[in-house]
């Protein structure tokens, strides 16, 4: 029997076992998926725990994505540059390695127009965490020239915007206040990265004003990461003023099925995947 997990804290609104499950059913695989709820302080006791219990791999969410770079023997050039990571596998070995799978599904998640019109222009992402990391790194590989970060703390964020620097020169990487976001004109996209409309967490708030929202151009499309509820607050403003908006429910699902092929060895059937967490978003 196979195990895999999920660690992070809260997993109240997760679906990825869900998901997982039904995966693993649908390929015949005896094994499970579980939730480990696990706060930073906890951290080295719970992967002590999966690599000395039979896991063979993991998943890491909020807010344990750059925390648990300490803690991998490798990873991959994503993970890399991201400096944080969202998918790791214990070796036989009992050594881990990290992936971030969130690059390959929040880019997935986006249709290839979208992407076509997303070329050498700006975009905006509220929010510095991890999945700000893995949004902006897709975002230079579809070909963006500009990426605007609007953080709570500037400090916290520099040294993670000055190494995207370093890595991707041909993009201008540009970090400000959230509090003094009032004009996003220049920008093609607006990505929220924020848990902000989280079920469990802030949910019903959106992490902006709608007077804000509406100084988006009339063409540019409004990306909210959190996949739980379907129609967060923030989706649902962008939809009365007329922007097309993308929910993070494709972007889990696509790095999951990811996840599992890294795990498994074995292809994933994303529709699987989605219609799981549908029905479980749906009761």
């Amino acid at each position: 029997m196979v195990k895999f997990a999920v660690i992070g804290h809260p997993l109240t609104q997760s679906l990825s076992a869900v998901m997982h499950n039904a995966m693993l059913e649908h390929l015949g695989i005896d094994g499970s998926y579980e939730l480990l709820d696990t706060e930073q302080e906890d951290l080295v006791t719970r992967v002590k725990q999966l690599k000395s219990q039979g896991y063979m791999g993991f998943n890491v969410t909020i807010p344990l994505k750059v925390p648990i770079t300490l803690f991998l023997d490798g990873c991959d050039r994503l993970a890399d540059i991201a400096g944080c990571a969202n998918t790791v596998k214990i070796m036989d070995d009992k050594t881990l390695y990290g992936y971030n799978t969130d690059i390959y599904g929040f880019q997935k998640a986006i249709p290839v127009e979208i992407q076509d019109k997303l070329k050498n222009n700006t975009v905006s992402i509220l929010g510095t965490g991890g999945a700000a990391r893995a949004a902006a790194i897709a975002f230079c590989e579809i070909g963006v020239k500009q990426i605007d970060f609007y953080a709570r703390n500037i400090i916290n964020a520099s040294n993670m915007v000055n190494f995207l620097r370093d890595s991707f020169d041909n993009v201008t990487f540009n970090l400000k206040q959230m509090q003094s976001l009032r004009d996003l004109s220049s920008s093609k996209m607006l990505v929220n990265s924020t848990p902000v409309g989280m079920r469990g967490k802030a949910m019903g708030v959106s992490p902006i004003e709608e007077s804000i929202l509406k100084t988006l151009m009339e063409d540019a499309v409004v990306y909210d990461i959190v996949y739980n509820p379907l129609k967060t607050e923030f989706i649902k403003l962008a939809h009365k003023n007329g922007y097309k908006t993308i929910t993070g429910l494709d972007m889990f699902v696509h790095q999951g099925a990811k996840a599992f092929e890294l795990w498994t060895g074995q292809k994933a059937n994303p529709d699987v995947m989605k219609m799981a967490a549908l029905e479980e978003l749906a009761e």
